[in-house]
């Protein structure tokens, strides 16, 4: 193994998504991760808490931007313009398509990652439940307009990894937007 090569954390995430992909999630081991990757185990473990961190790394940094941007929306913004907001931010960051598929696929293979990824959405619910009580929207107005939020991400988010779509995230995003809107408004 050589002393230094870059992008640890990179060739770590690569070498899971691939082991995950053939041979089951289960089935791969944190040393074999580390040996695909040319690293050891112990830089695994600087990198990743376990083998699922390499797929859920990330909800701290999206938890974090989606906040900001409902904190950052115009005073005047209604509640669910303020998450829409957020939602079309996190569409900006999140540009690795192909990375994303093979992550959501390993995820709809296994039980205890579909889990995991539902208590994710679920803890980015109540962050953006939070800041937008923090803006002075009440209880229940912020918990639809947040709950409604990820409805609507995780529905775009579906349509942006799809084999054949082409058009990207964020216009996803908005669109997505614009149906639950025509839905509540009864149209």
């Amino acid at each position: 193994m050589g002393r230094w090569q870059p992008n640890a954390r990179g060739r770590l995430a690569q070498a899971a998504l691939e082991l995950y992909g053939e041979r089951g999630f289960e089935q791969t081991t944190v040393a074999e991760i580390a040996k695909r990757a040319g690293l050891t185990e112990r830089t695994f473990f600087r990198h990743y808490a376990d083998k699922r961190e390499v797929l859920f790394a990330g909800g701290a940094v999206l938890e974090d931007l989606f906040v900001r941007a409902v904190a950052d929306a115009p005073d005047s913004a209604a509640p669910l313009d303020a998450v829409a907001a957020a939602l079309e931010a996190a569409g900006t960051v999140l540009m690795d398509r192909e990375f994303s598929r093979q992550r959501q696929a390993i995820i709809d293979a296994n039980a205890d990652l579909r889990e995991r990824e539902l208590i994710k959405l679920a803890s980015l619910a109540s962050a953006l439940t939070a800041a937008l009580r923090r803006r002075g929207v009440a209880d229940l107005a912020a918990s639809l307009a947040a709950e409604a939020g990820i409805a609507v991400f995780k529905v775009a988010f579906e349509r942006w990894i799809r084999e054949a779509e082409r058009r990207g995230l964020p216009q996803l995003i908005r669109e997505s937007l614009d149906e639950l809107r025509a839905v509540t408004a009864g149209s």
